[in-house]
């Protein structure tokens, strides 16, 4: 029997996350590296490595953001999740995580830090769970929401994706 979202929600105790969908954190590194040992724009001391669980269902995405580290992701359940990544210089490329690699899935991908993305379900009916590992580990500090407008000018090749996957 297929399990759906919500028992995958209540099982690992998901939480609504900021940029839309649903995470836990799984695990944090014992291992702290110092501010001085990072490189520059991090506010300070930061486990080497974190990892959540992360759901998006239905019509939910994760809004456009970005990260002071690389994120890797895992595929674990449900339908396949397309990740649309914009670099600085304003590459695009997408990702179509999932289990068929024959249709050009893959269950593991790599965002680079300092890539602006976003994500949701390929189909938009279905969920996909799937983890994030972050190193050096993640803290909100290095956490940043795209704001529509900014993203949308500096960028305007890709307004129309921008514009559907942000939040304001």
């Amino acid at each position: 029997m297929d399990k759906n979202a919500r028992y995958w929600i209540e099982k690992l105790q998901l939480e609504a996350h900021p940029e839309g969908g649903y995470f836990r954190q799984a695990y944090q590194a014992e291992l702290v590296l110092p501010k001085a040992a990072l490189p520059a724009g991090f506010t300070g001391a930061r486990a080497a490595s974190t990892a959540i669980y992360f759901l998006l269902e239905g019509k939910n995405f994760s809004a456009f953001h970005r990260l002071r580290s690389d994120e890797v992701w895992h595929f674990y359940a449900g339908e396949p999740l397309v990740v649309h990544m914009i670099e600085p210089d304003g590459e695009y490329s997408a990702i179509l995580l999932g289990r068929d690699l024959e249709a050009g899935q893959g269950p593991q991908a790599v965002v680079r830090a300092g890539c602006w993305f976003a994500s949701h379900v390929a189909d938009w009916k279905s969920f996909a769970l799937v983890g994030c590992t972050v190193a050096p580990g993640f803290d909100f500090d290095d956490f940043e929401l795209g704001k529509r407008e900014e993203l949308g000018t500096r960028y305007p090749q890709h307004r129309e994706l921008i514009e559907r996957l942000t939040r304001g």
